[in-house]
């Protein structure tokens, strides 16, 4: 059973239900603070007004929990509109309840942390320029209400109400950062596990083809040692210039081509465990690949096409490298051998090959697990070849997508790291 993929920090799906329970909590808390005041503090309120604000937060939430049911995704821009709609409330409610006399003016800070630690960076500075904002106008447009009013000074402002003014700036912008800066360290680290945990896998997965590979190549050099000794006494039995020994001859001929082969086998994986990739001009590599693929698969025609570009673009490259980009080859003569364009082309840091073909395309049900697992595009593949090619290009620094071209057929693009020209 394939490892889970650890969920990302928190989704604007799971926040704003998060948020709207938050909400709901909250204006009841103010709802019953309103009516302590009124009917135990004798406060002078704006009742209807006051009344009229917490409703339509009601009414927010009510249209918030329906819209959460709906099957679209919530976006960021569409969340940072909700936290927006709360400050605006805020706002209301306190101008109609004392401004920046009230007791819970602070709960301000409440959207501001919650836009620091899900939002993105812009947004959520936004979002506390939008509370510093409100502060600020409260502190001198309000309803006053007696109760609430502190000693004032000479001056049209208290110190302490201006005390209170720096110190939710100050806080407002030490929670945007800091707060913020930690849910992107957060971030930052779950995906570095999923990264990790994905090339532990796929290391293991490798490790095991290695390993029914090498016991497949033992396996076979006995059964392999005993038809080549029967073939050598029919050969012997058989009657000179008969069909039948030109047959013997050769089967002896294939049996030693695979026997040549396992031992090549052997000797090719003890020195590519020593050996260091060569860096090698990408545009000489890539016309060598494909001449030598092109001897294996003399049925389809092709056009190699590279980019002007000024510079050279260089690789480090080995035999296994090699391999992997003729198994991407092999794949689209096997979709379709006519017609295969082959591009070459790099950027600053990177060098992309590009390889089309003209067959029926990748099914959407399977693009994104191919190269990740056992998963083929043919009928009677087992995927391991596509399997192997995205781990030999994951070892280089590199990376395979494969699309569907909007012309048709499928679009391999495979991205290495470029090196730099040898000394």
């Amino acid at each position: 059973m394939p490892t889970a993929l650890p969920l990302p920090l928190s989704t604007p799906n799971r926040n704003l239900v998060r948020l709207t329970i938050v909400r709901g909590i909250t204006w009841t808390g103010f709802l019953m603070a309103i009516i302590v005041g009124i009917e135990l503090l004798a406060f002078d309120l704006p009742v209807t007004a006051v009344v009229s604000v917490v409703i339509a937060m009601g009414l927010l939430n009510i249209a918030t929990w329906w819209r959460l049911g709906r099957p679209k995704a919530v976006s960021h821009g569409e969340y940072l509109s909700h936290l927006l709609a709360d400050i605006a409330g805020l706002t209301l409610l306190f101008y109609f309840s004392g401004g920046s006399t009230n007791p819970f003016i602070t709960y301000y800070l409440v959207p501001v942390t919650i836009a620091a630690a899900t939002l993105p960076w812009r947004h959520a500075w936004i979002i506390a320029a939008c509370a510093m904002a409100g502060y600020s106008f409260l502190m001198f447009y309000y309803h006053p209400i007696p109760q609430l009013g502190h000693i004032s000074s000479e001056g049209p402002l208290s110190l302490h109400i201006l005390g209170m003014w720096l110190n939710f700036g100050l806080s407002a912008g030490l929670v945007t950062f800091f707060i913020y800066k930690m849910a992107h360290a957060l971030r930052s680290r779950d995906k570095a596990l999923s990264r990790t945990r994905e090339a532990a896998l796929r290391n293991e997965q490798v490790l095991a083809v290695a390993t029914q590979a090498a016991g497949t190549a033992h396996e076979l050099g006995t059964p392999l040692s005993t038809m080549a000794v029967l073939l050598k006494e029919m050969q012997a039995d058989a009657t000179r210039d008969s069909a039948l020994e030109e047959d013997i001859a050769l089967l002896r001929q294939q049996v030693d081509i695979c026997k040549s082969r396992l031992q090549h086998l052997v000797t090719s994986a003890d020195r590519r465990r020593m050996a260091e990739p060569e860096v090698l001009d990408a545009e000489v590599w890539l016309a060598g690949v494909v001449q030598r693929w092109l001897v294996i698969r003399p049925d389809v025609s092709h056009r190699f096409d590279v980019a002007e570009r000024r510079g050279r673009p260089w690789l480090a490259v080995d035999a296994t490298l090699d391999q992997a980009l003729t198994n991407l080859l092999n794949n689209a003569a096997d979709a379709n051998p006519e017609h295969i364009a082959i591009r070459l082309d790099w950027q600053d840091d990177s060098v992309i090959i590009d390889i089309r073909d003209h067959g029926p395309g990748v099914a959407m049900s399977i693009a994104d697990q191919l190269g990740d697992t056992f998963v083929s595009t043919k009928s009677k593949g087992l995927g391991i070849g596509l399997f192997l090619t995205h781990a030999t290009i994951n070892r280089f620094g590199g990376g395979v997508s494969l699309y569907n071209h909007p012309e048709g057929g499928t679009l391999t693009e495979v991205t290495l790291p470029r090196g730099s020209a040898p000394n």
